[in-house]
């Protein structure tokens, strides 16, 4: 018997408060938490978790579906607290958790330091700052494109770059069940892709919400918007052709 849950965790960030989505896979011997919120979450984890009647210390691995600080900010603490975790991700992930390789959202931040309004560049070395302080981690189990992980339902893992290049989505198909992180977000209710003006390469976040298309949805989960309420392939459907429309006018403008 396996299950799947959602860990809704508000937080405040730039005096601003958001609720982040991790989730939590378990069966009768693993529990697996899929990304794990900003720096400092681990008592929301921790709180969140035992509304569902699972302590903190039951987590036996330790999914990050990308780098970025509010996926993988608690990371290290959590690695900390429980040394037997086994973290994986996808192996085009591992320098940048590991620190061999500088953040991409770091480098992304940094590249735009000469154009930035001069009033705007002390808030951006602020973030820079943050970025390089997030605590490395080594990864234990490095995953790819089609990879199952033989527990918690038999999660297949999903490469759905863009947003950033090692990012993945995972599936899992009992339930019909897709764990999209930040391939997509769900914004007034509908789906959008994440952040597009901070999106490494936009083209193939737009290339993998089609990859999603190729499975069979009822359960989406968003890191950023939770479940979406609706039919799962109409929205991924309208996204694509929302941004494909968009594309195509800027083209007809130039």
């Amino acid at each position: 018997m396996h299950g799947c849950h959602q860990l809704s965790i508000e937080v405040k960030t730039y005096g601003e408060s958001q609720v982040i989505t991790p989730v939590l896979l378990h069966d009768g011997d693993e529990c697996i938490l899929v990304d794990c919120g900003y720096p400092d979450s681990i008592p929301q984890l921790k709180q969140a978790m035992a509304q569902i009647g699972y302590p903190l210390e039951r987590i036996t691995r330790i999914i990050a579906t990308h780098h970025d600080i509010d996926h993988i900010g608690s990371l290290g603490a959590l690695k900390r607290l429980l040394p037997d975790a086994v973290i994986i991700a996808h192996e085009i992930e591992v320098p940048y958790l590991e620190g061999t390789l500088k953040s991409q959202r770091q480098e992304q931040a940094e590249s735009t330091l000469p154009v930035l309004p001069r009033e705007a560049v002390p808030a951006a070395e602020q973030f820079i700052a943050l970025l390089a302080s997030i605590e490395k981690v080594a990864v234990d189990h490095k995953v790819r494109h089609g990879d199952v992980l033989p527990w918690c339902g038999d999660p297949e893992v999903i490469h759905t770059p863009g947003h950033m290049s090692g990012h993945i989505s995972l599936y899992l198909p009992a339930s019909k069940t897709m764990i999209a992180g930040d391939a997509v977000v769900i914004e007034d209710g509908e789906l959008h892709i994440a952040n597009p003006q901070y999106t490494l390469d936009l083209e193939e976040a737009i290339a993998s919400v089609r990859r999603l298309m190729s499975y069979e949805i009822d359960h989406l989960i968003c890191y950023h918007g939770g479940s979406f309420q609706g039919n799962v392939q109409d929205a991924l459907r309208a996204l694509v052709k929302r941004y494909s429309t968009t594309k195509r006018t800027h083209k007809e403008a130039e």
